[in-house]
């Protein structure tokens, strides 16, 4: 009997029961490496940077005017705008065969800075956000802050900011209640304990020195100008981001874990990046997209709504085929994170279906919120396929929903690419306190999606 239980069940494996030493020692190597990436990557801006950097030094190049069709192992990069980027590998196989896409993002929940952010109140000066993306507003109370981002100024050029990241920066903090006040705060529900319009980053403290109101924003003001060479008005064409300051950190007395900011989804995109970089040759072209604005629903010129894909593809093409040929026989995965099983809210999940840390890169068939709304429902030709080329390659992996059906729900930038007559299927690593400033994965998890992504680059 216990033989065709065997046969017959669908039987999931922790991946520290089939991984040998040769395979936990690349897992490290892996891990240690995206540690590093995501470090530096706080922003979409920086990850973008770092992923061309590390593009640059595997031999890609820029994808100039002119280009096309790409040619069997040609290594391209186009850089829309600074926050979004797209890569190729020019398979041996014609673009009408389609392409093996990887399509992942690399902003994060944050706190912007309006355009007009800088007031001064009872002598303390504060800068004024506006949230992005999903996130509990409590979580951003009374930790530490950093400042990233670019101004662009009237005569065309751009001043890069960063405050907090360098030991001898100064960081930031938004302030909260002591308890002992906090009686009528403590009734509210917890998410309108904090008000939106409370997120206010205090910046400094010391008055200018004479006479007069406004000394303390004044003196904040003149000590951006002496570093930076800004005024206030140059706040209105600027893009500045209040993130955390933690650094990334293994987790757990056995190191088994990665903790850090912004691993949804820059865990991912690291993982389909690393995959590309890899890839020489390949049977069918290899596209990897690190888009942005997947958080507020992938809008905007840098987000997956936009055509700036169909216009990458167009100049991969170069006239071979139809763009929409190309799509109709190619197939994405949508590299994104999904909600990992957590133990002390066992409730939101139904156990059977959902992801377990250490249980391998999370294939979802289906996004969106409980009827399937918003979703994009992967063929099951294409889930098998996936089964088939994991199981081949040695991938742990596991199936899982984002939930309880009546629960909730999230979506991602798969049904933007199913949209485009795409297959398409999501597929990431499992994230606990997923949107929270400090995001925890585990590192074979991590490693087991850089291998599906690399699977999938490299099918015959």
């Amino acid at each position: 009997m216990d033989e065709l239980k065997k046969t017959l069940f669908y039987q999931q494996k922790n991946g520290y029961d089939v991984m040998d030493a040769a395979e936990r020692a690349a897992l490290e190597d892996y891990c240690r490496d995206y540690i590093a990436y995501l470090d530096e990557a706080r922003t979409e801006r920086e990850a973008v940077r770092a992923a061309v950097r590390l593009a640059e030094a595997a031999g890609f190049r820029p994808l100039e005017d002119g280009d096309g069709p790409i040619k069997p192992g040609q290594k391209v990069y186009y850089v829309n705008r600074g926050k979004s980027l797209l890569l190729a590998v020019g398979g041996r196989r014609p673009m009408a065969d389609g392409c093996v896409i990887e399509a992942a993002h690399v902003d994060a929940p944050r706190l912007d800075l309006k355009q007009v952010p800088l007031y001064e109140d009872t002598e303390l000066a504060y800068l004024r956000t506006h949230y992005y993306g999903g996130i509990k507003k409590y979580q951003w109370t009374a930790i530490p802050l950093e400042l990233h981002g670019t101004v662009a100024l009237k005569d065309g050029s751009t001043v890069d900011v960063v405050i907090g990241r360098d030991e001898s920066d100064p960081q930031f903090v938004i302030t909260d209640l002591l308890p002992h006040l906090a009686k009528d705060q403590e009734n509210k529900k917890l998410g309108a304990a904090i008000e939106g319009e409370k997120l206010c980053v205090l910046i400094g403290s010391v008055p200018y020195a004479g006479e007069g109101d406004n000394r303390v924003r004044l003196a904040v003001m003149s000590l951006l100008n002496d570093r930076y060479g800004i005024t206030e008005a140059d706040f209105i064409s600027a893009e500045l981001e209040v993130v955390p300051a933690f650094p990334v950190r293994e987790l757990g007395i056995d190191r088994s874990m990665i903790g850090g900011y912004g691993q949804d989804d820059r865990v991912c995109a690291y993982a389909e990046l690393a995959a590309i970089l890899e890839t020489e040759n390949p049977e069918r072209t290899a596209v990897c997209i690190l888009a942005d604005k997947e958080e507020i629903g992938s809008e905007g010129v840098t987000g997956m709504r936009s055509r700036a894909f169909e216009y990458f593809m167009e100049r991969l093409i170069g006239g071979t085929c139809s763009v929409q040929a190309c799509f109709s026989h190619s197939f994405c995965v949508s590299a994104d994170v999904t909600a990992a099983l957590d133990p002390l809210y066992a409730e939101v999940s139904e156990k059977q279906n959902a992801a377990k840390l250490n249980y391998g890169v999370g294939f979802c068939k289906f996004t969106g919120s409980r009827g399937k709304s918003g979703a994009s429902d992967a063929q099951a030709e294409l889930v098998a396929y996936l089964r088939r080329l994991c199981d081949d390659a040695g991938v742990v992996w596991q199936m899982c929903e984002l939930g309880k059906v009546d629960q909730g729900g999230g979506g991602t930038v798969a049904m933007f690419m199913a949209q485009r007559d795409i297959d398409t299927i999501d597929a990431g690593v499992p994230v606990l306190s997923m949107h929270a400033p400090f995001e925890t994965t585990s590192k074979l998890d991590c490693y087991m999606t850089y291998k599906c992504m690399k699977a999938a680059y490299n099918a015959k």
